[in-house]
């Protein structure tokens, strides 16, 4: 596997990449990229959110679950997806309602890399998936690997705002410790939750956190 990882992350994540199950998890995708199965994302980027956002830079978390498993969709980042790909329904949504939220017009264009540079960890659960094949690499060993990264985060960082959307992600709550960090927490933006992520304010409600413990706010504008 071509692991591109920012120092500061190789640094606080190196137990684990010595640990028996994540050498299991990497022989499981070489197997299967020698069988001729196409994993999404590219190797190259599977690690992208933690390459382009630093330990030390992180200010927001928001998780995601599984990349997405159409091709050209997947780019290391949780909803994001490149340029050149019609947004997905579940970011349409998001995009919908930071304009409602901050009263802002989106440019409607799909890479949140703007967002991790601003320290956004844009963490899916899951880091890869089989091409057509929802949640094929959700049990290979994954979820261990980023629950030790929320964990991380929770004890060595200060003041993060955790947008947990959705039942999977909420469930990561137990993680985090909410002495030392924020928790919000609504609907998932997917069209199948009708609806209810619509009015949560997550944005905003970011921002103003930020600014109360003295850090810039996120120009979510894209």
């Amino acid at each position: 596997m071509d692991v591109r990882i920012e120092p500061s992350w190789k640094e606080a994540l190196e137990d684990e990449f010595d640990k028996p199950y994540f050498l299991s998890l990497v022989q499981q995708l070489h197997r299967e990229k020698a069988e001729g199965r196409r994993i999404f994302p590219p190797g190259n980027e599977i690690f992208k959110a933690f390459e382009l956002t630093p330990v030390d830079k992180v200010k927001v978390v928001i998780l995601g679950q599984d990349p997405y498993h159409g091709y050209g969709q997947a780019m290391g980042l949780s909803f994001s997806v490149p340029a050149d790909v019609t947004p997905p329904p579940s970011l349409r949504n998001i995009f919908r309602e930071i304009e409602t939220d901050l009263g802002i017009r989106m440019s409607g264009c799909p890479d949140l890399r703007g967002w991790a540079s601003q320290g956004v960890l844009l963490l899916n659960s899951v880091l890869t998936v089989r091409a057509g094949e929802p949640a094929s690499h959700s049990a290979i060993g994954w979820q261990q690997f980023t629950d030790a990264v929320i964990s991380y985060i929770s004890a060595h960082c200060e003041g993060v705002v955790f947008l947990l959307w959705g039942n999977f992600a909420r469930n990561k709550k137990a993680l985090i410790d909410t002495s030392r960090h924020h928790v919000l927490e609504a609907a998932h933006p997917s069209p199948l939750a009708r609806g209810a992520f619509f009015g949560c304010r997550h944005f905003s409600k970011t921002n103003e956190i930020l600014a109360a413990e003295g850090k810039t706010p996120i120009d979510w504008r894209l």
